[in-house]
């Protein structure tokens, strides 16, 4: 994959964050879209994949170990969006408060950037649709296609 193509990506993804700390900030419809932890954990995913994309765009000798951490970050994220949109479908299983919000807040990141870490919302929590999707399945969607992209590009021949 060309170096563009990692800094596309890398663009993209911080780009979808920078789109949740407007919603969280802004808010849409009227609501501001607090996070919550899964939603941290999320953004924790993107940030990974716009970092280990910045840095396979970078380093060229290492750029197969670096778009594989890229593909594990998106991969992780897929499994932390999917968590949230089942939970988003079964309400009834969520406790109201989440002992996962505590032991994010208490991290150095949250405290020292609580505007991009710190998670106040609830994770079963139904905000306005956007395009008719929740921000949750948005990210499911978005970090499927990291994942397959990056996965089919893992295996073409690198650009000399």
């Amino acid at each position: 994959m060309s170096q563009a193509k990692y800094l596309y990506l890398s663009l993209l993804s911080l780009g979808l964050v920078i789109f949740a700390v407007i919603l969280q900030q802004v808010g849409y419809q009227g609501v501001n879209f607090l996070p919550c932890p899964l939603c941290i954990l999320q953004r924790v995913g993107y940030l990974g994949i716009a970092i280990c994309c910045f840095l396979a765009a970078g380093f060229n000798p290492f750029r197969k170990l670096f778009h594989g951490l890229a593909a594990l970050s998106a991969a992780y994220g897929l499994s932390v969006a999917g968590r949230q949109v089942w939970l988003l479908s079964h309400p009834e299983t969520s406790c109201g408060i989440d002992p996962l919000e505590t032991w994010i807040n208490q991290f150095q990141l949250a405290q020292g950037l609580p505007w991009l870490f710190k998670a106040d919302g609830l994770c079963s929590a139904k905000l306005p649709a956007i395009l008719g999707l929740q921000v949750p399945e948005w990210s499911l969607l978005w970090f499927t296609c990291f994942l397959l992209f990056l996965a089919v590009t893992f295996f073409k021949k690198l650009p000399k």
